[in-house]
This record gives structure tokens, C-alpha cells and sequence, in this order.
């Protein structure tokens, strides 16, 4: 295999026919070129939908009221289904498999948000502890809510990065107070949140928002998380969840105006299958284009084992093996794969890593990347797929009879 002399006819044999090696090295090249690539891209599409998730839960499922459009049990259609803090209390205690749960309810007609000379417009909303988990806030200095805080319906605000910036400049805001149209709520801590939308506002205890704005324990949305819970346990979660709601408020069970529910679960499980699929038929075709690459290199090969058969057949009188033969037909096969190849897979991966640094990350595109089990295999691959593609010459070059070879024109 390593045979100095065999090396040498071989790289003899390349330097003589340079521009075929060339155009059957690139055919190569290009299919794993392409195959890096193409496997690049659809890891990129996949990164920007995991991306979209990072806001929230991945794992949760939503629950709010709507308007009714259909009579049930003396019950007139048109009716405004409100959420309410017994329905959080009642999910949170008998459905089984609930991780986190929280409520949101919006603070409506804020004028605007003061500290000190410096003023915004920025959404507050009321919530619970939890909230922080299933919007994913990082903290990034103090506390989030906690129960102490909806207990006593503390007048206690968590802000986002922008806001504090915005308000506070250089000052840290941590026991400042700002005021939110007319009351004042302490800063407690700062958040920052992976969604470019969910920074711009404040999160205040809903205890204190039904005290001191509506005197009522409305809520707008009751939001859980469904932790290591199936695809199949997280449905029956959502529907246990609706069969309470629309016994207790008398909505039709075919109604489906009334109430609004959403399952993040099927939605990921679903995007995460179509883009899976969609990285499988990239592979697919990559693997074509290599596959073709690989049969230019077979049919070269075999090109050069006619173009050589006078030579072989000298070889073989004086004595020259079969394997002999097989051997130096199979190196220079592989010679020729495996450094085109490996010229390709090296590209491949530079052009990925460029995209991935200078391409600006969209919600639907962001950090193209190649793992290395990939590469790794690629380059197993080549050198398989070379020793493939200079077999079958390799096999007529080791049948050729001397008598007939010597005879050839």
C-alpha cells in the first residue's frame, strides 16, 4: 500500500493527464462542496426557528377567553368569557404535568412611564412568579416577582433592559421608584429577554394590578409550561384544561369561538419536523452530487486502465500480481477522491464559517454551522466511496490476460 515506486508511477500518471484529473477532482470537490453547504444552510434554518421559540416556552400552552357564538343552557351567544384567578388556582392544582404556570393581564391606557425629567410609553403587564420562566427573562440585577409580592400586592416593577437605559442612563434603578401614570412602583430588578419585542416593558405582581386599576380578579391569559410531558400527555393536558373552562362557563362544546387555546408543543414538534425533513432532502442531494462526482472518478479510472492495458499486461507477464494491479488502480482512485474531496469539504466549511460570521441573523436565518460528526464522516466517506469508484476498474485490470494485452493496438 505504500509502495514508494507505486506512488511515483501514480503522481507520474496525474502530471501526464492534468487537466482530466483536474475536471474529475472538481466534479468531486463540488458534490461535497455542495453537500456542506446545502448542510450548513438547513442547521441555519433550523437555528433561526429555534430562535423564534427562545422568547418563550417552547413547552407551554395558552389559554384566553373570547365571545361565545353559539346558546347553551339558557345561556345567550355573544357572551365575554373572562379568565379568572380561580381558574389559575383551579389549572395549577388539578391538572396533572403543569411545570410552570402564570397569568397575564395588561395595564391599560398608560399615559406614559416618568423617572426624574426622563419619560417613555412602554407596556406594563401584571403576572406571577412564574412568568419569568416561561417568557424566559434573565435577570440581569435584582429579583424577579415572587409570592410575597402577589400576596401582598406590593407595588414592585421588574423592567426590561431598554427601559432602564432609557430611564435611568448610568443610575442603577434597583429601589428607585417610577412612576406609571400617577402610581408609583419600586424597581426591584432588570430583565433581559432573547424576544426584541418583550424588553420594552414592565412586569408588575397581578394582585396589585386588579387592586389599584379594575377591583377585579379578570385575567386575560393563563399561560403553562408542560415540562418533559409527550406530544400526546401535553394534548390531553390542553383538553382537560378546556373541558373545566367550558363546563364552569357554559360554552358549547362545539363552540370554538368561545375560547382560544394554542399548544406550543404541536407547533414546535412541527416546525422542528418540516426543517429535520428539509436537512434530510439536502443531505439527499448533496449525497447525489457526490455520488455523481463518484462515478466520473470510476469511469476515468476506467478510461486509464484501457488507455494502460498494453502496460499491464507487461506487468503481468514478468510476474506482477492481480493485487498488485488492484492496488495501484484502487491509490490512485482514492488519491484522487479523498484530496479532492478533502479540498471541497475545507471550502465547504470556510464559505459556512463566513456566512456565520457576516451574514446578519434573521428570525428565519442565523448561525449556519456544520457539525463535525458531519465532516468527519464526509472525509470517511471519500475514502470509501475513492476505493468504490477504482474497484470495478481495479478488477479488469487484474483480468487482463498478458497474451491479449500485448496484442492490444
Amino acid at each position: 500500500m505504500f509502495d514508494i515506486d507505486k506512488w511515483q508511477e501514480i503522481f507520474s500518471t496525474i502530471q501526464k493527464n492534468r487537466l482530466r484529473t483536474f475536471l474529475t477532482g472538481f466534479s468531486v470537490a463540488w458534490g461535497i462542496f455542495i453537500l456542506i453547504v446545502l448542510l450548513g444552510s438547513g442547521q441555519g434554518l433550523k437555528n433561526g426557528a429555534e430562535h423564534q421559540f427562545l422568547s418563550d416556552a417552547s413547552n407551554a400552552i395558552w389559554l384566553q377567553g373570547d365571545v361565545t357564538s353559539m346558546p347553551y343552557k339558557g345561556m345567550q351567544a355573544g357572551r365575554r368569557i373572562r379568565l379568572k384567578n380561580e381558574d389559575y388556582e383551579y389549572i395549577k392544582k388539578n391538572i396533572e404535568g403543569v411545570e410552570y404556570i402564570t397569568v397575564a393581564q395588561d395595564v391599560q391606557n398608560v399615559k406614559s412611564i416618568n423617572y426624574k425629567n426622563e419619560k417613555g410609553n412602554y407596556l406594563v403587564r401584571s403576572c406571577q412568579p412564574d412568568h419569568a420562566k416561561l417568557e424566559k427573562c434573565n435577570i440581569i440585577s435584582g429579583r424577579f416577582l415572587n409570592d410575597m409580592d402577589i400576596k401582598e400586592a406590593r407595588k414592585v416593577a421588574v423592567i426590561g433592559k431598554p427601559v432602564q437605559e432609557a430611564l435611568f442612563k448610568e443610575e442603577d434603578p434597583l429601589g428607585k421608584y417610577v412612576d406609571v401614570s400617577g402610581i408609583l412602583y419600586k424597581v426591584i430588578g432588570v430583565f433581559k429577554d432573547e424576544g426584541r419585542q418583550d424588553n420594552d416593558r414592565l412586569y408588575i405582581p397581578i394582585s396589585t394590578m386588579q387592586k389599584s386599576y379594575n377591583g377585579k380578579d379578570y385575567v386575560d391569559v393563563i399561560w403553562f409550561s408542560t415540562g418533559n410531558a409527550s406530544l400526546l400527555q401535553s394534548k390531553r393536558m390542553l383538553e382537560d384544561s378546556k373541558a373545566y373552562i367550558y363546563s364552569k362557563y357554559k360554552i358549547d362544546p362545539a363552540d370554538e369561538r368561545a375560547f382560544v387555546a394554542f399548544d406550543n408543543n404541536e407547533n414546535y414538534k412541527q416546525i422542528m419536523d418540516l426543517l429535520n425533513g428539509i436537512k434530510f432532502f439536502v443531505g439527499i442531494i448533496g449525497v447525489g452530487t457526490i455520488i455523481a462526482g463518484i462515478v466520473g472518478v470510476s469511469n476515468i479510472m476506467m478510461i486509464v486502465v484501457k488507455e494502460r492495458t498494453k502496460e499491464i499486461g507487461v506487468r503481468k507477464a514478468i510476474g506482477a500480481t492481480p493485487y498488485s494491479i488492484v492496488s495501484l488502480v484502487i491509490q490512485e482512485s482514492i488519491l484522487i477522491t479523498g484530496f479532492a474531496g478533502y479540498v471541497g469539504l475545507v471550502l465547504g466549511v470556510v464559505v459556512t464559517e463566513l456566512a456565520k460570521k457576516f451574514m446578519p441573523p434573521s428570525d428565519f436565518f442565523r448561525n449556519p454551522e456544520v457539525d463535525l460528526s458531519v465532516a468527519i464522516g464526509a472525509t470517511l466517506f471519500l475514502i470509501f466511496a475513492g476505493a468504490v469508484a477504482g474497484f470495478v476498474p481495479a478488477l479488469k485490470a487484474a483480468r487482463i490476460k498478458p497474451i491479449e494485452a500485448l496484442r492490444d493496438e
